[in-house]
């Protein structure tokens, strides 16, 4: 139960790091990845997404601005839970045990955090999202970053 229990907090928090460097992984571990986000639908995804959103708005930095009731915070970890069972155990059970077998615990969490890279693109293509983040362009100096790209030779 103890290992069990390592495996799944270190496969969640893994999910947290989506922002990481690029996952280096093996073959088994690449099909454990590949069946994650082939077999997850949209709706699924937006679950991660919600449990994402709800375990960084935690961090000091933006939990001012965040305010997220107890209830749906635990309802999000619920969902979660349920989501990364079902993945785990049924959906894509084999995979996730051919992985575990060859190439270690680690795997699970790796793919997991492939599986949050594609949530989080699809999140960020999503129209309103992009056209929020497109408001940062009106407060560039583009003469700078220019300057920055293209040094004097």
């Amino acid at each position: 139960m103890k290992k069990r229990r390592a495996i799944t907090f270190s496969a969640l928090f893994t999910l947290l790091a989506v922002a990481s460097l690029p996952v280096t992984a093996g073959v088994y571990t690449d099909d454990l990845s590949k069946c994650l986000v082939s077999k997850t639908t949209p709706e699924q995804k937006g679950v991660l997404v919600n449990w994402m959103f709800s375990a960084m708005s935690l961090n000091p930095s933006v939990a001012k601005f965040v305010t997220l009731p107890d209830a749906q915070r635990k309802a999000f970890n619920v969902d979660m839970a349920k989501l990364f069972e079902s993945l785990v155990t049924v959906t894509c059970k084999s995979e996730m045990q051919l992985a575990v077998r060859y190439e270690g615990n680690t795997a699970i969490g790796a793919a997991f955090t492939v599986l949050g890279q594609v949530a989080g693109r699809e999140l960020f293509s999503n129209p309103e999202v992009a056209k929020g983040m497109s408001d940062l362009e009106r407060y560039l100096d583009n003469d700078k970053i220019k300057a920055a790209l293209n040094p004097a030779k």
